[in-house]
């Protein structure tokens, strides 16, 4: 297993994700000194050559904060308008803090469409990497004035994740209200075990994810384990650790309690990476056992295989692979719109053309197109079966 590394210092490209609560006081607003802090930490980690990227909550706190909107939840036209003053301000908060150690910031907005569509998602990296490259720090956040809640992240955790392995990153942080993982919500469970290494995410570890602690904070545990997911699978280690003392990052490296998550030792490609890290797939295909060993042999999946096929997705698509249980193994992009492919599931390829009218592909997600997402641990002792259902 890959070993976390001794020091920041000796990563290449780190993402920040800070949480609102940790930004933002109800009652006060800004936490201003925790802020001019981390730019602290962010400038040192500058000096020593590791490009930094943050991905900030916090606009719709400030935002609400600043508008004087009643505590509670808020409804959408509400949050959306507190973003629209809230970015404004914590932008401006980002760049003058950073300013302070002559760090030029950068805003960038993101929807949910900018990592789930393959051009967007290039577009976005393109541009995050030439503000790398002329030396800012990126500062990220979703574009709440116009997300709804059908097309949002809903949570920073994994939209750090999807920037994370957008960039390239090496490390993932994420800044949070608890330092780590504990085998058990360590508010509800005193006798909670901390855990300073995860070697790899298996469900017996997505089984200690807890909810939500702070009403600022949209993601819980759970959205963490998900990013760590997310990053661990495209080669990027992931950290969860306190944001609450001042200087956090460099707490981490005096020694400050933290959870580190091993990389993949084997991530897979950039565009697989794209479609593994996808977080609303358009429908499912549930498949049999022996799909189910064609996939994990590097092969393509057949239409008959597919026992079933739900949701309303067209070609080129990212849809869900899921086993007669219904648990995940993989994720790919589809070879024909939803209709055709409920059609033709279950037959021969050599049927396609006299089901459809026309010659299709083959594949109803050809391998080159496909990413599995199953850990090993969730594979577990599975035996070998022969594929004789995808002559």
């Amino acid at each position: 297993m890959t070993r976390p590394l001794a020091s920041l210092g000796n990563y290449r490209r780190i993402v920040i994700k800070i949480g609102s609560a940790l930004l933002v006081d109800r009652g006060a607003g800004l936490k201003t000194e925790w802020l001019e802090a981390i730019c602290d930490d962010i400038a040192a980690l500058r000096a020593r050559g590791v490009e930094v990227l943050v991905v900030s909550s916090g606009a719709i706190a400030l935002g609400r904060t600043v508008l004087g909107l009643p505590a509670g939840a808020l409804k959408l036209e509400e949050s959306q308008a507190a973003a629209a003053v809230g970015q404004i301000a914590l932008a401006r908060h980002w760049s003058e803090s950073l300013s302070r150690s002559s760090i030029v910031a950068g805003q960038i907005l993101l929807t949910l469409g900018d990592t789930e569509e393959r051009r967007r998602y290039l577009n976005a990296r393109a541009t995050i990497s030439q503000l790398l490259k002329l030396g800012a720090v990126p500062i990220i956040n979703e574009n709440d004035t116009v997300a709804t809640t059908e097309i949002r992240y809903g949570d920073n955790d994994r939209l750090a994740a999807r920037v994370a392995t957008m960039t390239g990153a090496d490390l993932l942080i994420l800044l949070s209200d608890i330092d780590g993982l504990y085998t058990a919500p360590p508010h509800l469970d005193p006798a909670a075990e901390f855990l300073p290494v995860i070697a790899e995410i298996t469900p017996e570890i997505e089984a200690m994810a807890g909810g939500a602690a702070s009403e600022l904070s949209r993601g819980g545990m759970r959205t963490k384990i998900d990013a760590g997911k997310i990053a661990t699978s495209a080669g990027c280690a992931m950290i969860i650790t306190s944001g609450k003392p001042l200087n956090p990052l460099k707490g981490i490296d005096d020694g400050a309690r933290h959870s580190w998550f091993a990389p993949s030792a084997t991530p897979v490609t950039a565009r697989k990476t794209w479609i593994a890290g996808q977080l609303q797939p358009a429908g499912i295909l549930t498949v049999d056992a022996g799909a189910e060993t064609a996939l994990r042999a590097g092969k393509s999946l057949l239409p008959a295989g597919v026992r079933d096929v739900s949701g309303q997705f067209l070609r080129g698509d990212t849809i869900s692979v899921v086993g007669l249980e219904g648990r995940e193994i993989a994720r790919g992009l589809a070879g024909y719109d939803a209709d055709e492919a409920r059609r033709i599931a279950g037959h021969k390829s050599r049927e396609i053309e006299a089901l459809l009218g026309y010659a299709g592909r083959s594949a109803m997600i050809h391998r080159d197109d496909l990413v599995m997402t199953e850990t090993a641990a969730k594979r577990g002792d599975a035996k070998t079966k022969k594929d004789e259902a995808h002559a």
